[in-house]
């Protein structure tokens, strides 16, 4: 983020000056400025990645629980399936679901492009709560029926704080994904949702090295604030069932 920040400060920074010869705060004052709807394009980003992670969470969860806890037949089909968006190139499913998206109405509107962000982000949240099914121990569950819990305190007292460290670093990668979408959203929204990556690319294709610096930083800053909330979580020491021994 060095050089980032540098930029976005520099006014005059040419071969081979280590630091910038001037210095101006034209390129903040331009990432602020009401003419390039910087705030508004931040706030439609932010939008559409929690809507896109709670729609992740919602889909991603029982999926992932099913394949995580149980066997049955095409088991190994069924994750293909869900690895088929990482392993497809993202221009040629947009492409695919164009013309669906058009027919529905859905083209060009933030909720169009909530929706075609969860193709390269449903799979991470699946296969992270996979793998925190795996080491699930579904007991408890019944242990906490039989006491005399309904199904409702039994999930939120006992599967919830057991799953809830991977649930956090997949909303995690959700977030951060659908966050740095260009294409998807730049096919689908059509230019009528205009998110921070479209307008960092826009001004780094035009050559505005300072804008294009300071506006990086604003990309990045609230990536790295979630990633330091959820920080923990990413760690070994909160397991899978981590939450089970405090029960």
């Amino acid at each position: 983020m060095i050089p980032l920040a540098i930029w976005s400060v520099s006014f005059r920074w040419f071969y081979p000056d280590i630091i910038p010869s001037e210095f101006s705060g034209r390129a903040w004052s331009a990432v602020f400025s009401p003419r390039n709807d910087v705030l508004g394009a931040a706030w439609d980003t932010t939008l559409v990645a929690l809507i896109v992670t709670v729609l992740a969470i919602l889909i991603g969860l029982p999926a992932g629980r099913a394949l995580g806890l149980y066997e049955f037949r095409g088991k190994r089909i069924v994750e293909l399936l869900v690895l088929a968006p990482i392993i497809v190139p993202g221009l040629a499913v947009a492409l695919g679901v164009h013309q669906l998206f058009i027919r529905y109405g859905l083209a060009n509107t933030l909720i169009g492009v909530a929706l075609v962000h969860l193709i390269p982000t449903l799979p991470y949240m699946t296969l992270v709560m996979s793998g925190v099914f795996a080491n699930y121990d579904a007991d408890f569950e019944l242990q906490a029926r039989t006491l005399g819990a309904g199904v409702l305190k039994t999930q939120w007292y006992v599967t919830l704080p057991a799953i809830f460290p991977g649930l956090v670093v997949g909303a995690l990668f959700t977030f951060l994904i659908s966050w740095s979408q260009y294409v998807l959203t730049l096919l689908i929204g059509g230019g009528q949702v205009v998110t921070l990556p479209l307008l960092l690319f826009n001004f780094a294709r035009s050559g505005e090295n300072a804008i294009a610096g300071a506006l990086s930083v604003v990309f990045i800053v609230p990536g790295v604030l979630v990633l330091m909330l959820s920080s923990r979580y990413l760690s070994g020491d909160d397991a899978a069932v981590g939450g089970i021994g405090n029960i």
